[in-house]
């Protein structure tokens, strides 16, 4: 059988191995050894000048450019499709498709199972919403307690010696649409200054204390910072994709057959 993990080309480039492309005999034989990766964001409000799936696009764009930087001598890898959906309560004052948390646990649990069932014995969630943080890293614990194999989890700015805060759809995340879909991006973006104190989320009264207030999201406009000043950042992308990569490459190390 041709081998598909590494990626194969098209049109003179390196591809990633999707998922929804093997048949069954592949993703068997894939299992064995490569890394599933699975891309999860959402559908939510991200201000007025960018799109509901910013966290979904964002997110994809990182892991097929760190599959990229992967290519070759990298471990073999496979890539989900990217679940869209997210727990984004939060956002409902404007608009957005949100799953309880009770779903999206109970979602990641039975991708997770399905994929162990199926033959994959080292999966990888890469995560794009903060809002689906704490769920995923849940769900990869629980997972590890009743299948064989290894599961990690993260999210894609946090990663490294230096992880990024991204705020929502303010500066640095605009910057990064910018780069990976420009298109998508609603021009001119216009200023945006949330009104009275920073956000209780964003800015708690005690360092490493978790603080929420009921209405904060509608008062700050849905937006943490302003994303009038960013300007296309695909040097972001690429530390974030590069960061990513060598997560996946200690992941498969720490996993390899002996490591333990």
């Amino acid at each position: 059988m041709r081998r598909l993990c590494h990626g194969r080309k098209r049109g003179g480039s390196t591809t990633l191995p999707h998922l929804t492309e093997l048949t069954w005999r592949e993703a068997r034989t894939a299992g064995a050894d490569a890394i599933a990766l699975m891309p999860i964001g959402s559908q939510e409000q991200h201000g007025a000048h960018l799109p509901m799936g910013t966290d979904t696009l964002l997110v994809t764009a990182v892991v097929d450019r760190a599959a990229e930087l992967l290519a070759g001598d990298g471990p073999p890898v496979v890539r989900l499709p990217a679940l869209p959906y997210g727990h984004s309560p939060h956002h409902l004052f404007a608009a957005a498709v949100s799953l309880s948390a009770s779903t999206m646990a109970a979602v990641l649990a039975d991708v997770l199972r399905s994929l162990t069932e199926s033959g994959f014995r080292r999966i990888m969630i890469v995560n794009g919403h903060g809002g689906n943080d704490e769920i995923m890293r849940l769900a990869v614990k629980e997972h590890a307690l009743r299948a064989e194999g290894a599961f990690a989890a993260c999210s894609y700015w946090s990663l490294g010696e230096a992880p990024e805060n991204p705020g929502h759809a303010g500066r640095y995340e605009t910057s990064l649409m910018l780069a990976a879909h420009p298109d998508l991006v609603r021009t001119p973006i216009e200023p945006h200054t949330p009104a009275g104190a920073p956000p209780l989320f964003a800015a708690p009264p005690h360092p490493g204390l978790t603080a929420e207030r009921h209405g904060e999201w509608a008062r700050v406009g849905g937006m943490t910072d302003d994303p009038s000043a960013a300007r296309p950042d695909p040097g972001g992308l690429t530390i974030r994709a590069t960061e990513l990569a060598r997560a996946i490459r200690a992941f498969a190390e720490a996993t390899a057959p002996g490591a333990i």
